[in-house]
């Protein structure tokens, strides 16, 4: 590829996450027809992460969550590959595309918004017998497994039965909280609708470090969800994490084990692996950058996102969290600052509001706390699922009519079979 015209700026943005796609939406408002913006993916869509657990629980189509690059970013260039370097001396960026070619592209601008991956520790037999959580491929994946787990424990012998119908989820962040929740009513309907299964309890683990559910909400929602998990039958075991997974099952860290086929890992996550490749100054772990979101000592170069450690001026001292309300914000600012770097428009300083949260518990439960008023119930629902259509970039009527249709129509309660488990591994290739 061409290196940058001496006329047209050449503006790369690596990710398209949260934080890379309303970089590269700012940035085709801002510089269209003035600069070339180019994003470089590994995927041609966005990937509305927050709804991946009603993609596993099967009531939205995957093309759902799946917003196309292509048709929400008018005047920007996708080059669909995976950044494999960064050359910030010669100012360039090598990226390997779907059949394995590799290319290098100049730059006058960069924006590193390789967002992150799932979260390993070093407990063994994890990463062998987990399943992560952070794409449509793991999405499908637990989908199968946790219809085929019930459907074979249908003609198992009693104790192998009891542990394909045992669940294990941990971490009771936001993902591990919906995937529960989501996870508890799939089961029990694919139970009543097996009659060799009646009788047999499907039986789900929600289990964190931490001392209650969503330990970063506010506690009244956080109790919130904490009592539907429980009335739905979900075990909530706080301060507790696993020791040892095997094919078998898990050791708990209070010494018991538990037979099950089925462990799913949702503990958090960490900056892409290109972060440690790129020979920056980190803050824990992430991209240190300034209030602009500029990274020091590199000009033309800026970080946002889950990839890099923004100042947060509601906690003097502290970073950001890694969530999606600061990524867009980074995004937009990033946006803004090029824009101003390249003499179009004014600088500004990273600043939020916070405008609450939402956690979708599925049927007809929720919990949100719009500008701080917390809500329970149907009214939350509401709000989460207004909310979530507000957000989506693109796809919100399909959504909108899958959740109709969800709520007049079964389920369907079958495999597809479309990914196999090698090609899920706990350690993700990241959406970059």
């Amino acid at each position: 590829m061409a290196t940058p015209s001496d006329t047209a700026p050449r503006v790369v943005v690596v990710g398209a996450g949260f934080a890379g796609f309303h970089a590269a939406r700012g940035l085709s408002r801002r510089l269209a027809g003035v600069a070339e913006i180019v994003v470089v993916n590994s995927t041609d869509y966005f990937l509305y992460l927050p709804l991946l657990p009603e993609v596993a629980a099967g009531i939205l189509d995957p093309r759902r969550v799946a917003v196309s690059l292509a048709a929400t970013l008018p005047g920007v260039r996708l080059r669909v590959g995976k950044v494999h370097a960064v050359d910030l001396d010669a100012r360039q960026v090598s990226y390997t595309d779907p059949e394995g070619g590799t290319h290098h592209m100049g730059y006058d601008r960069l924006v590193l918004a390789v967002g992150s991956v799932n979260k390993l520790l070093p407990i063994p037999g994890v990463a062998a017998h987990a399943h992560g959580f952070r794409g449509i491929a793991e999405a499908l994946y637990l989908r199968d497994h946790i219809i085929r787990q019930v459907e074979l424990a249908a003609t198992s012998d009693p104790e192998l039965r009891a542990a394909r119908c045992t669940f294990v989820v941990v971490g009771a962040g936001y993902t591990g909280t919906e995937v529960a929740a989501h996870g508890v009513l799939l089961t029990a309907e694919l139970a009543r609708g097996n009659p060799e299964l009646a009788g047999q309890p499907m039986r789900w683990l929600l289990l964190d470090l931490a001392p209650r559910v969503l330990p970063e909400l506010d506690p009244r929602l956080s109790a919130t969800a904490d009592r539907v998990l429980r009335e739905r039958g979900v075990q909530v075991l706080t301060r507790m994490s696993v020791d040892k997974a095997t094919a078998e099952g898990v050791r708990l860290s209070n010494g018991k084990f538990v037979a099950t086929r089925s462990l799913i890992w949702c503990v958090g996550v960490r900056p892409d692996p290109l972060v440690d490749q790129l020979g920056l100054p980190l803050v824990n772990g992430r991209i240190a950058v300034d209030p602009q979101l500029r990274v020091a000592d590199q000009p033309g170069v800026f970080a946002c996102g889950d990839a890099a450690a923004v100042p947060d001026p509601a906690r003097p001292g502290q970073i950001t969290a890694m969530t999606a309300q600061h990524a867009v914000r980074h995004g937009a600012l990033a946006a803004r600052n090029v824009a101003a770097s390249l003499g179009y428009g004014h600088w500004s300083t990273y600043r939020h509001r916070d405008l609450g949260f939402v956690v979708d518990l599925g049927g007809r439960e929720a919990a949100a706390n719009p500008l701080h008023v917390a809500l329970s119930g149907l009214p939350a629902k509401a709000v989460t699922r207004g909310y979530h259509l507000l957000a989506m970039p693109g796809n919100r009527l399909h959504t909108a009519v899958d959740w109709v249709l969800d709520a007049a129509l079964p389920r369907q309660r079958v495999q597809l079979g479309l990914v196999r488990a090698p090609s899920v591994p706990l350690d993700t290739t990241p959406l970059r």
